[in-house]
């Protein structure tokens, strides 16, 4: 069974979906891909998660680094996994290019090279917005490009996070 729970950011709304254990989702409203990971039996119920990352997201959006405790679970292929993990490490306030998370999915993967159109299509795909920060993935040179859940956002979160390469 999946659960949902609603969140108003400055962004937007968002939905927050966990299987009652992990958080499995945070897409906001309207976003490529919304809700595509959830099941149909899916039901609007307050959680103890759903209080937490509330309380977390809360303080993202207040400016702060804070880390996230709960668990959190990504379905998606093999290859996806692998790109996930690479966002999933990339700093507060830093960014990294397609190229640049390709290199190291590669390398990961004992690969010689990667698409970065396809590392972008698996960033795409991202299903826990803003806790796997797929908006610290930039275009060639710090371009803004390709984010569901829209560029403004992306740019709106990358300004929240004062984010390194937004100034060069």
């Amino acid at each position: 069974m999946h659960y949902i729970s609603k969140y108003n950011s400055p962004f937007g709304e968002i939905t927050i979906a966990s299987d009652g254990d992990c958080v499995i989702g945070l897409w906001f409203e309207g976003q490529k891909y919304f809700a595509a990971t959830l099941n149909e039996n899916c039901s609007e119920k307050e959680l103890p998660i759903f209080h937490n990352i509330k309380m977390w997201l809360d303080d993202y959006f207040a400016g702060k680094n804070s880390p996230m405790n709960e668990q959190i679970s990504l379905k998606g292929s093999p290859f996806q996994q692998a790109v996930w993990r690479v966002l999933q490490r990339i700093p507060y306030g830093h960014m990294m290019t397609y190229g640049e998370v390709a290199n190291v999915v590669a390398k990961e993967l004992g690969k010689r090279w990667m698409s970065a159109q396809a590392v972008g299509n698996a960033v795409g795909h991202n299903p826990i917005s803003i806790v796997v920060p797929c908006h610290r993935v930039v275009g060639s040179n710090g371009k803004m490009v390709g984010y569901a859940g829209g560029i403004e956002r992306k740019i709106g979160l990358l300004k929240l996070e004062q984010s390194d390469l937004l100034e060069k």
